[in-house]
């Protein structure tokens, strides 16, 4: 695994994914405008709280054995309570289990599909947030610390909202053609095009950030080298799968959603069509958190001098 504890992979990975989500999908919520009863959002948030938390814990557990160098079986309590008191990482993990646990209340309590959305959101944003202080965003130090760490944040928040919007409408198509009246349809093509401009503006948003912190943790004198080094080859990876969204992006918006709409009768070849790409699309975003988890357990070409 070059290096990488395989559980550590796979904690990162799981909290990248369930934060993402635990983001995305109430603000998918919100630009969408949609309102009614929130049963099916409330099982949703309340199960993503309750699965960010144990992973949360358990990825305590794995880097306080990491930092004692013991097996994870050996943490004890006074080793755990080590980590947590950190300025920085025990901080984070107090503040992303808090927010957490706010999300399971709101999932519990709130009815009405937007003011639960309001409140997933922020809660589900800090939580992803907070994920930044335990990769290399938290690396940097000086005056460039806080301008790469709030390019991971951003990272981090925009991602969740492209994987989160990704999941709602790739959800949205499933429906089989036979099963999808008028209304559904409408609903689908409405949802589409209201991510078409927020789309926009979360990729820029990847970008800009994925810019910044590929010049913080690579450096461009180390950019040459890269295909010679695991961290390299998984880089590349990630920019190859991100290329390959960007061009199923922008199939959906300029070709499949309008041709959806200008579907008569029957939609299944418009909405097959769609569902093929949006599983793709989900698919290549899942494999890219793989890779950022399995980056962030190996030392950065920037870090190496």
């Amino acid at each position: 695994m070059a290096d990488a504890d395989p559980l550590a992979l796979v904690v990162r990975f799981g909290l990248y994914v369930v934060l993402g989500l635990g983001f995305g999908l109430p603000l998918f919520e919100l630009y969408t405008r949609r309102d009614g009863d929130a049963a099916g959002l409330r099982a949703t948030f309340a199960g993503t709280a309750a699965v960010g938390a144990v992973l949360s814990c358990l990825g305590l557990v794995v880097l306080a054995a990491s930092m004692a160098g013991v097996a994870v079986t050996s943490v004890d309590a006074a080793t755990l309570g080590a980590i947590v008191a950190l300025p920085a990482i025990g901080t984070a993990w107090l503040i992303r289990m808090t927010a957490l646990v706010l999300l399971a209340i709101a999932a519990l309590t709130l009815r009405r599909r937007r003011p639960l959305a309001v409140v997933a959101t922020a809660t589900g944003g800090v939580a992803l947030a907070s994920l930044a202080w335990t990769g290399h965003g938290n690396m940097s130090e000086g005056v460039e610390a806080p301008l790469h760490l709030g390019a991971d944040i951003v990272h981090l928040l925009t991602s969740g909202a492209w994987l989160g919007a990704l999941v709602a409408l790739a959800l949205l198509v499933a429906r089989p053609a036979h099963r999808a009246g008028p209304t559904h349809v409408a609903d689908a093509h409405s949802a589409l095009a209201g991510f078409a401009t927020i789309g926009t503006v979360v990729v820029g948003l990847i970008v800009a950030s994925g810019l910044v912190n590929a010049w913080m943790v690579i450096g461009v004198e180390h950019v040459a080298a890269l295909a010679t080094t695991p961290y390299g080859w998984l880089f590349i990876a990630k920019l190859a799968l991100f290329s390959g969204m960007l061009a199923l992006a922008a199939a959906n918006r300029f070709r499949l959603t309008p041709a959806l709409e200008r579907a008569a009768g029957d939609p299944s070849r418009q909405l097959a069509s769609l569902r093929t790409s949006l599983i793709v699309e989900t698919l290549a975003a899942v494999a890219i958190l793989a890779l950022v988890a399995w980056l962030g357990l190996l030392a950065p070409p920037g870090s190496m001098g």
